[in-house]
């Protein structure tokens, strides 16, 4: 973790630059989760069902929508990230628009004994385990806060998709788990090209095993491993719509040919 720190602080840095103009960008869309108050996509809603009365505890929540919407459907929630600038945003939102919730601002790797109670849930979602060096680590907290009979739940870019420099569709980064992150100087935000934004970010890749492992690993039973060949978001490049309206999306060359998506449920027993 140490030798990580500099890493981290960096990418802190980066998301608490970020997040003012993600709040503001039309991909994230405030104002019509200000009417709705749901942002959560078909397949997570479908594959975790229902959370009325269950308590759920949301690892990397950036700045509290999704976290938010499961509040709104009845759970019990608690949000965590290591950016100050989103938790601040994310409670605003919460008394703004009286959803009850509570966000912790804690790098996940660093959050034992910042949370003295268990959940039903522990949720993540959506470009979350790049940022993290240490999976071992990462399924130990998820363990640790998950009550018995309570599950896990992950839905994750592909790993394969994200050995790819989308550009140019040529390999460029190692599937498997590099000690050394990639490092990448990013301009704009993915939420916003143009915005005037210039940052070094460090990710680590992980494959698919090294994600089931560290579950396994805790005592964790895995549930299912679902892989699908579309992305609900518009933000790689090169992507089209698999159907007008759909809200789904693919790399233009590859359509269904490769994974764009993975979903896992682990339950603890």
């Amino acid at each position: 973790m140490e030798e990580s720190k500099k890493y981290f602080e960096a990418n802190q840095q980066m998301w608490d630059d970020k997040t003012p103009i993600h709040a503001q960008s039309a991909f994230y869309d405030v104002a019509t989760f200000r009417q709705t108050h749901n942002s959560l996509n078909r397949i997570e809603q479908e594959e975790i069902g229902n959370v009325q009365g269950k308590s759920l505890l949301h690892l990397q929540c950036h700045f509290g929508l999704d976290t938010l919407s499961w509040a709104k459907k009845g759970a019990q929630v608690i949000g965590v990230d290591f950016s100050q600038e989103a938790t601040d945003l994310a409670t605003s939102l919460s008394n703004e628009l009286g959803i009850p919730a509570q966000f912790i601002c804690s790098n996940v790797l660093e959050l034992k004994d910042k949370i003295d109670q268990q959940f039903d849930i522990v949720f993540t979602s959506y470009g979350v385990i790049c940022w993290l060096p240490d999976l071992n680590l990462w399924a130990q907290t998820i363990e640790q806060y998950l009550k018995p009979g309570g599950f896990f739940y992950i839905a994750e870019t592909h790993p394969l998709m994200m050995s790819y420099d989308l550009d140019n569709y040529q390999l460029k980064y190692s599937y498997f788990y590099q000690s050394t992150p990639d490092e990448e100087t990013i301009e704009g935000t993915y939420a916003d090209l143009d915005a005037p934004l210039k940052h070094t970010e460090y990710t680590w890749g992980h494959s698919l095993s090294e994600v089931i492992n560290a579950l396994i690993n805790q005592g964790l039973q895995i549930d299912f491993l679902n892989e699908f060949p579309y992305y609900p978001y518009n933000c790689f490049p090169n992507m089209a719509e698999t159907s007008a309206g759909s809200g789904l999306w693919q790399v233009k060359a590859w359509g269904n040919k490769i994974p764009h998506l993975f979903t896992l449920k682990a339950s603890k027993k």
